[in-house]
């Protein structure tokens, strides 16, 4: 009996369980053909082999034990996969054995279908963020929640409506197992919920070199009330909801401590699981006898944060009585009233009727913050902005890695063969600087064979697809038959599937329906639309949406040239992006925070067509794809009429011509050439491993230093800190300026400032100039220096500062600003003064 396999595994075959149990099969398909083996119906409809291996039949489990050929094929598939797990990494070269341990926090996975554990973007990402962790031998292990239902699934109805389906989750079913301890016990961890325990037991998920643990309240032992609290992700009862974050951020981090782990580096995936930095600060006051504010001086450091959210209204708040009927107890396991706990949720600490933020948390309590693109940095600055008070919008402490995908998990066959021919094997696992002149070099009709190919492929998928789900809904036979004989293999094929929600405008393409339609129906320069997505189940506008595509996909005029595919999931987004010849994204400007659909197109040699917004704003050149809508109009409506005009010229003039002009060899000579350019320069680009890297190097070493040095002696640098910022905090109002005197000598500018500090240290305040930029000129802040004393004073010292600058004198304004060498500023030490009047 094999102690991951619930059933006897015959002689020769029990290293099954090892393959079926790691995912890492989600991008390495080498052993696909074992599986299609093995169970050809089970794997073409689930793509589960943990699952094939509860279903097959003993008898069919014997007779591949005696098959040699099969015995042979699994024994190389297990010594690939240890050979893989043994093997030099990234990380191990780089930095061997000083890698920090990084725990990965996020409220959705999206892995692969056979784990249905994610709504949408955030939970792709967090997905490829683990794989591509394994590939790069990064230290990282993840922790999220297992739903027993998870997101809906998306049927359309005869009218095309879309109806919301909710599919139990097995756990038997899903290719995890009990995380347990060294005496075999399944590991479970406590949670104190008003009133009672609930106990929330432990998962654990293979993907390659990184664990996944994952945490449910569906035990025996809790009500059946508390056996919900894990029932649906993101429930849309908002009690149900903080029960899944407090469950989240304070079991995740003792789930961890269970395990026997110790992170130096907890990462939040935006702000649900900000909780995990409060329990992380009680167990290190319980663990160095300090009080809570010295604890989070302490960890605070090990803190990151990535924040998603474009717009400050997305953030999850919650009404302060609920957070007291649910702070109370926890606060006073840290010897403070709930008020004082729930001050670090809001952006006024003193408002105590202002409801608790949980980005808000995540920003007090952690040691950096990132936006997911450079636009949406710019964007978190203005939306963090009432964090730090008076403080200019452009310091406001918010940086940004720009997101990236997992390429082998969506990379084609064909493009498979492709790269490894240009790039090797190892392609993805490490240096990225020789992957552009090696894609550079590739010939035109390599290039559209590559195309073609994958674009044969996506029409047949669509084709069987199609004919499921008209099958689905009980239409006739003569109407299922319909959908062979939809799309042709030979048109340009666009692409567009997200999330039906109004601010992605997913029906700007249906704007004008008839100039679409026309288009779409054009016999000699034949173009094609693939289209997918979800509304949320409470939202009507997006349902709406879903409808009309549904309707307009089913014109007598248009049917065989546009399908709507119901269901959008992992499986079909990797047909579509690796089928299509055009992807079209059209949010409003400034509402996507970086988008991740358009980079999966890359390595498969398609183009994007997009508003130049998140991930497009830095990767758009004219060489590599199509941008329209740069600028806003004065209403919504206005808006979209245009930029839908905008986006049919750009097809109708442009795009279309461009795939049509073909050579006397029938290839699109200048259509290839922007392919290659796509491919060489934006595909290693908008690669996860890019991104993983520049968390490692940024992020994720500088937080486990800080957090080490903190730590230290006990956190008694953590306390000395934190002695310090009291102190600033109750002399701030002694600080006051006198004199400015301004002499301005040819284009030097010199300034003479008079400072009182009260009881403040000189060596704790840093004394500036500052200037906005504005149309000609960059900002500017020039420290000033102390050069003496004001007689008679006490603690009043003379700052002056020379500067050249063509700006006038009145440019600049003096401040004082709080300073210490270990400080994160403005971070954790937001005070500032500014000079006001002459």
């Amino acid at each position: 009996m094999n102690e991951l396999f619930p059933r006897s595994l015959p002689a020769g075959v029990e290293e099954l369980a090892e393959l079926a149990l790691d995912l890492r099969w989600t991008w390495s398909h080498s052993a696909d053909a074992l599986w299609r083996n093995l169970a050809p119906e089970i794997w073409e409809r689930v793509r589960n082999p943990w699952l094939i291996l509860q279903s097959i039949s003993q008898r069919r489990l014997e007779e591949i034990a005696k098959d040699s050929a099969f015995r042979g094929e699994l024994a190389r598939l297990v010594q690939e996969r240890r050979d893989y797990l043994a093997a030099p990494t990234w990380c191990g070269e780089r930095y061997g054995s000083a890698d920090p341990q990084v725990a990965y926090f996020c409220m959705e996975y999206g892995l692969a279908e056979s784990l249905p554990l994610y709504s949408g973007g955030l939970g792709i990402l967090a997905g490829d963020h683990l794989k591509t962790a394994s590939d790069l031998g990064i230290c990282l292990t993840g922790v999220g929640l297992l739903y027993q239902v998870g997101y809906f699934r998306q049927m359309l109805d005869a009218a095309g409506s879309q109806l919301d389906l909710y599919p139990i989750n097995v756990p038997g079913s899903l290719p995890i197992t009990p995380a347990r301890d060294a005496d075999g016990a399944w590991i479970s961890v406590p949670l104190e919920l008003p009133g009672r325990p609930v106990i929330l037991r432990v998962w654990h998920a293979r993907v390659g070199r990184v664990s996944l643990y994952l945490l449910d309240s569906n035990d025996p032992l809790n009500s059946p009330a508390d056996r919900g609290i894990t029932a649906r992700l993101y429930d849309e009862n908002i009690e149900t909801r903080l029960m899944q974050q407090f469950a989240l951020g304070v079991g995740g981090w003792r789930a961890l401590k269970a395990l026997g782990l110790t992170p130096a580096v907890c990462h939040l995936n935006e702000g649900h699981a900000a909780f995990v930095t409060l329990e992380r600060a009680r167990q290190f006051m319980h663990d160095h006898s300090l009080g809570f504010r010295e604890a989070l001086w302490a960890t605070r450091p090990g803190n990151v944060f990535t924040t998603h959210t474009p717009v400050s209204a997305a953030f999850d708040a919650y009404p302060v009585e609920l957070l007291t009927k649910y702070g109370e107890e926890y606060a006073a396991q840290f010897g403070l009233p709930a008020q004082e706990l729930m001050a670090l949720g809001r952006s006024n600490r003193g408002n105590r009727h202002e409801a608790f933020n949980m980005a808000y948390l995540a920003a007090h309590t952690c040691g950096v913050i990132n936006g997911v693109s450079a636009l949406h940095g710019q964007v978190s600055r203005r939306i963090f902005q009432p964090l730090f008070p008076r403080w200019p919008e452009r310091e406001v402490p918010v940086g940004y890695v720009t997101n990236g995908v997992h390429v082998p998990s969506w990379d084609s066959r064909s493009a498979d063969r492709i790269w490894t021919r240009a790039c090797g094997k190892s392609r993805w696992l490490g240096r990225l600087d020789t992957l552009t002149p090696s894609i550079e070099e590739l010939d035109d009709e390599m290039l559209w064979t590559l195309v073609s190919e994958e674009r044969v492929d996506l029409v047949r998928y669509t084709r069987e697809r199609l004919a499921q789900q008209l099958a689905q809904r009980g239409l006739g036979e003569a109407i299922v038959n319909e959908a062979a004989r939809a799309l042709d293999p030979n048109a340009l094929t666009l692409g567009f599937a997200r999330r039906f929600t109004a601010y992605k405008r997913p029906n700007l393409l249906l704007n004008d329906a008839e100039r679409l339609a026309r288009l779409l129906s054009n016999t000699e320069c034949p173009v094609q639309i693939i289209v997918a997505g979800k509304a949320h189940p409470r939202d009507g506008e997006g349902k709406r949406f879903v409808r009309e595509w549904s309707e307009f996909t089913r014109r007598a005029d248009v049917r065989k040239h546009a399908v709507f595919l119901e269901d959008y999931d992992i499986a079909l987004a990797q047909e579509l992006v690796q089928g299509v010849d055009l992807w079209i994204n059209s949010p409003r400007r400034l509402w996507e925070a970086c988008g991740t659909s358009g980079m999966k197109v890359l390595v498969n040699g398609g183009l994007n067509l997009s508003v130049r917004d998140g991930w497009w704003a830095e990767a758009y050149t004219p060489g590599v794809g199509w941008a329209f809508a740069d600028e806003d109009q004065s209403s919504v409506a206005e808006s979209d009429a245009t930029h839908a005009r905008e986006l049919y010229g750009l097809l109708e003039r442009e795009i279309v011509p461009l795939f049509y002009q073909r050579d006397a060899h029938g290839i699109p000579r200048a259509w290839i050439a922007r392919i290659r350019a796509s491919l060489s320069q934006l595909a290693p680009r908008f690669s996860s491993n890019r991104m993983l890297q520049q968390y490692v190097d940024q992020y994720y070493r500088p937080a486990a230093k800080h957090y080490a040095e903190r730590s230290d002696s006990g956190g008694r640098p953590a306390a000395e800190l934190d002695t310090w910022a009291r102190r600033l905090h109750e002399r701030w109002d002694e600080i006051h300026f006198g004199t400015l005197e301004q002499h301005l000598e040819g284009s030097d500018c010199s300034f003479a400032l008079q400072v009182y500090l009260g009881e403040i240290s000189p060596d704790e305040v840093s004394v500036q100039l500052y200037a906005d930029p504005d149309r000609e000129n960059e900002g500017a802040t020039i420290a000033m220096e102390r050069t003496s004393t004001i007689a008679g004073s006490t603690n009043g010292y003379i700052y002056r500062a020379t500067i050249r600058t063509p700006r006038p004198a009145t440019d600049f304004t003096a401040r004082i600003i709080a300073q210490h060498p270990q400080a994160a500023l403005p971070l954790e030490m937001n005070r500032i003064l500014w000079r006001t009047g002459t």
